[in-house]
């Protein structure tokens, strides 16, 4: 709740609040000569950096269409992955509805997945297929990521370490669900469920 307070206090104030400055200086630059061309460009573009910095911000801490529809908050999320990871191939199959559940279990599986990518996506620079699914299961949701590397060593230090086990323990007592993994050939296969 706190974090979603936060992301609206950015969207509703700071956003709105830096959208009046940039008008002004605008029309500012229009009624005194005085202020440069190139001046009055140079703090437009300052402003527009931050206004980009703080939506994409306010999007982190709290996306606002989470609570209104999961998948898109996990296509926001893979969006931002593909873009700084472009070796990621990611395959995704989701839902086009979803079903309601409270914005901050939906918070709790974002965060958790994202924090499964930080854990196991090395920064190196090899091709590796990510196969995401969504899909719900009688009353329980289930998520799968399935991490295929061409080079099977890639996957034994990243299916082992002990972050992951810690993962999978806050995610279990977070949502009451579970969260395990399965290891097959050059894949890795991720089990969210909730």
């Amino acid at each position: 709740m706190k974090l979603s307070m936060e992301a609206d206090k950015i969207r509703e104030e700071l956003l709105q609040e830096l959208f009046t400055v940039r008008r002004n200086l605008e029309l500012s630059a229009i009624e005194n000569q005085e202020l440069s061309i190139e001046k009055t460009q140079d703090y437009l573009k300052q402003i527009n950096h931050l206004h980009c910095s703080l939506s994409q911000l306010s999007d982190r801490l709290f996306p606002s269409y989470l609570q209104d529809n999961f998948p898109l908050a996990i296509a926001s999320l893979l969006e931002r992955w593909i873009f700084s990871h472009p070796y990621l191939d990611f395959h995704i199959s989701m839902p086009f509805s979803w079903r309601y559940e409270s914005a901050e279990y939906s918070l709790i599986v974002l965060n958790a997945l994202e924090e499964l990518f930080v854990i196991t996506l090395p920064e190196l620079l090899t091709p590796t297929s990510i196969n995401i699914s969504l899909q719900q299961k009688h009353t329980l949701a289930q998520l799968v990521v399935k991490i295929t590397h061409p080079d099977i060593s890639m996957l034994l230090p990243y299916s082992s370490l002990i972050e992951l086990d810690y993962l999978c323990k806050t995610f279990r007592i977070l949502t009451s669900g579970k969260l395990f993994y399965r290891r097959n050939k050059c894949a890795v296969a991720y089990y969210f469920y909730w």
